[in-house]
């Protein structure tokens, strides 16, 4: 790992997935890492010549400090490590676009950066572009964009980069319509309605604080745009990044789109809306079973016909999106070439997050072995 025998990380963002990103590279008995910085959303710490955060007390070290939050510090902090030989690595663990919108500028003077955060990959292709262009000096790795842990963008670089061709993804990319529609069109049959459903998945913590947040489609959308740029063939003849306006290019089906203001923008007044909706997802229910199917909220990327959606669609009750989903599970299948009469199918928990962290260490791993 060059002159010294660890690697040096900042941690940007130490909530529920960040604190678990550093718990697991505490745990990892393999390789030695030193914490060059943490920053929460109000504070910093920084090491110094003087001072080295300590794995062990390094929350109740950040929770002290009075140092407010300045990522161009952090940036200069690695890359004076940079220049000293030294392999550092900036983790993103928030969700946000501030912080996505810096990563040209810390992978072109040789900080490697890794993270679950969907926006620097899934908005306007021109930050796109300029993560693609940078990365000749820095590594960018965000496995955990698509599915937390489970190895789907991995899976795909390598099909692709092994001279496969994809031919169709398609899949349950959301934990959350995952478990909604699992429970609301079951195999078995159920007769529970869709607000019920969707109010019992926000009590336990499956959906995001506003359901609307999850029930537009946005997220899906997201990890469709993320995938679908991986695919060369979805490039156009002048080589450019498919889907120019990120998710926002998606054909996505929106199970809101009649939800008025005041309930997108406030989860208690949407709760307080939606059963205007049973009836609708009732008939809908009705009429796939009638059909011997089942209502699944999948994403697909059709690369022979250059379509990308997510929607609401029917499943034949022997199909894989139908019997071998549970909980919140993921279930990604890999149309190609080479996996024509049986696709590739990547599946298990695709939300949490353990294996949010999980994705995120890997990729620190993958770095310290290149």
């Amino acid at each position: 790992m060059g002159p010294g025998n660890y690697l040096h990380v900042a941690v940007v963002g130490v909530g529920g997935v960040g604190t678990q990103v550093v718990e697991q590279l505490i745990a990892s008995p393999i390789y030695g890492f030193q914490l060059a910085a943490l920053a929460s959303s109000k504070r910093m710490l920084q090491s110094t010549k003087d001072l080295c955060i300590s794995p062990v007390g390094w929350k109740d070290a950040l929770n002290a400090s009075e140092t407010p939050v300045d990522l161009s510090a952090v940036k200069s902090t690695l890359q004076e490590l940079v220049k000293q030989g030294e392999k550092v690595v900036f983790i993103d663990n928030t969700s946000s676009q501030d912080v996505a919108e810096i990563y040209p500028a810390l992978l072109s003077v040789g900080i490697n950066v890794v993270t679950p955060n969907k926006k620097a990959f899934s908005g306007e292709v021109e930050l796109y572009k300029g993560i693609v262009q940078a990365s000749k000096s820095g590594k960018c790795l965000h496995e955990s964009t698509v599915g937390a842990g489970l190895p789907i963008i991995s899976t795909l670089r390598d099909l692709v980069e092994t001279g496969d061709k994809v031919v169709k993804i398609e899949g349950v990319f959301s934990g959350t319509m995952s478990y909604i529609f699992n429970n609301f069109s079951s195999v078995e049959g159920s007769n529970e309605s869709f607000s019920s459903i969707v109010k019992g998945a926000r009590a336990q913590g499956y959906t995001e604080p506003n359901p609307a947040d999850d029930l537009n489609g946005a997220d899906v959308a997201r990890k469709l745009t993320i995938l679908a740029r991986l695919i060369p063939e979805l490039k156009d003849k002048q080589g450019n990044f498919p889907l120019l306006h990120g998710y926002q290019s998606v054909e996505t089906t929106s199970l809101i789109q009649d939800a008025p203001a005041s309930a997108v923008s406030n989860g208690d007044e949407f709760m307080q809306w939606l059963p205007e909706q049973d009836a609708h997802f009732a008939q809908m229910r009705e009429q796939a079973a009638n059909e011997g199917s089942v209502l699944r909220y999948v994403g697909v990327v059709d690369v022979k016909n250059k379509v990308v959606k997510a929607e609401l669609a029917k499943y034949p009750k022997t199909h894989p999106f139908a019997t071998s989903l549970g909980g919140s599970d993921n279930i990604i299948m890999f149309h190609t070439e080479r996996y024509g009469k049986r696709p590739l199918i990547v599946q298990g928990a695709g939300a949490g997050n353990d294996v949010t962290a999980m994705g995120v260490v890997s990729d620190i791993l993958k770095l310290i072995r290149l």
